[in-house]
């Protein structure tokens, strides 16, 4: 087959990635390409409208393991992301939707990206070099998550990558304008999305402003590794020894407490669903929505938790540059919410492995700061890496 004809063919396939001689302008949703190497495969398709009418890629990531990665432009939300169990059978161990009209009528960050200012900035202000901002109130007294039109509410520009023997990646841009939700600066965010041939999924972030700002990114992805039901018998260990407590707000009062001899004691692997009667937390019942402050301190990329479904085999190690990390088990789902694959998600359904700085570390100075000042570049990487055990 000749390359003209080749791409035809392609073309129609939607196949964007070539580890050869990569098409990787912004463009129609179907592009060019040329075969692939090395069993690292990157699609995209149309995942629907805005209400404006602005077309909705959706991108899909594939190694020769097995695992696939389905990213959006819309909130660059992780719809689905498959991975083998033991026994080499693939399925999807993130909650979320088969469609963008379902994300657009509201859901809890399920696989979305969480800023300017990820988790909570306490009675939704702080300041800066004298100057005091206010944002919106969007949980209770307190901001949350950027705000009513945060990151995970926006139309991200995309580009596909070349694929290399090792990798295929996705990146993706947002410039956040001076006053957006109340945020000072105009704000150039660029995320990269990659799938590695060792069943990686890696997500980096990096962010430039013109004026002083906050900036604390996460994604905040549900995990199940069993797929489906409740994840109170997922093992998980954090490499944690201390957290940060919170007033009945879920705002940190500025202490950091020892989790040992606490419900919080994920010091060695223990199933999640062991003490979270214990967890105390308000309102809403029991469950953990607990910040952890890593032993790395976010120095370097280190690892910061464990997560393990004894029944399916499947193992997910998170590693981070981020002192924290933020427990959440979906505590308020009550199976009313179907998702993709028309599964129910009962309470506790899920579990998210926010990682980050800590809760309204721009109004605690003792916290890791959270400013980035013009001249600066933040920079932050996660990586969630799955095997199996036997």
């Amino acid at each position: 087959m000749n390359q003209k004809l080749l791409q035809t063919v392609l073309l129609a396939a939607g196949v964007v990635c070539n580890p050869i001689n990569a098409q990787t302008q912004s463009g129609p949703a179907n592009r060019t390409s040329t075969p692939q190497l090395s069993g690292m495969t990157l699609d995209v398709s149309n995942f629907g409208h805005m209400p404006d009418g602005s077309p909705v890629r959706l991108y899909t990531l594939r190694n020769k393991n097995g695992m696939t990665v389905k990213v959006t432009e819309y909130g660059l939300i992780i719809t689905e992301l498959h991975v083998p169990d033991r026994n080499g059978k693939p399925g999807n161990v993130v909650l979320g939707f088969d469609n963008l009209d379902r994300y657009l009528k509201g859901h809890p960050f399920f696989g979305a990206i969480a800023g300017r200012v990820a988790n909570r900035i306490g009675g939704a202000r702080f300041t800066i070099d004298g100057r005091e901002y206010t944002l919106a109130k969007n949980n209770g007294p307190n901001h949350l998550h950027g705000g009513l039109q945060g990151f995970d509410k926006k139309l991200w520009n995309s580009r596909p990558l070349p694929c290399t023997e090792a990798e295929a990646a996705v990146e993706f841009e947002y410039t956040s304008p001076d006053g957006e939700e109340g945020y000072p600066g105009n704000l150039r965010v660029i995320v990269r999305y990659t799938l590695t041939a060792e069943n990686e999924l890696r997500i980096d972030y990096t962010a430039t402003t013109d004026k002083p700002t906050p900036v604390n990114l996460t994604n905040h992805s549900y995990f199940n590794l069993a797929g489906e039901g409740d994840v109170l018998g997922h093992e998980l260990m954090i490499a944690a020894d201390f957290y940060t407590p919170t007033d009945d707000g879920l705002i940190p009062t500025g202490e950091i407490r020892t989790v040992h001899g606490t419900a919080l004691d994920f010091t060695s692997p223990v199933k999640i669903g062991a003490r979270i009667n214990e967890t105390g937390l308000k309102p809403g019942g029991y469950g953990y929505d607990h910040n952890f402050v890593l032993r790395s301190g976010g120095q370097s990329l280190a690892l910061a938790a464990i997560v393990y479904h004894p029944s399916t085999g499947r193992v997910m190690e998170v590693l981070t540059t981020e002192p924290g990390v933020q427990l959440y088990t979906a505590n308020h789902m009550d199976g009313s919410v179907v998702g993709t694959g028309g599964i129910r998600y009962p309470r506790h359904a899920g579990l998210c492995l926010e990682t980050q700085h800590f809760p309204d570390s721009i109004n605690k100075p003792h916290f890791p700061p959270v400013l980035l000042r013009p001249g600066q570049t933040y920079r932050s990487t996660t990586v969630f890496k799955f095997a199996t055990r036997t």
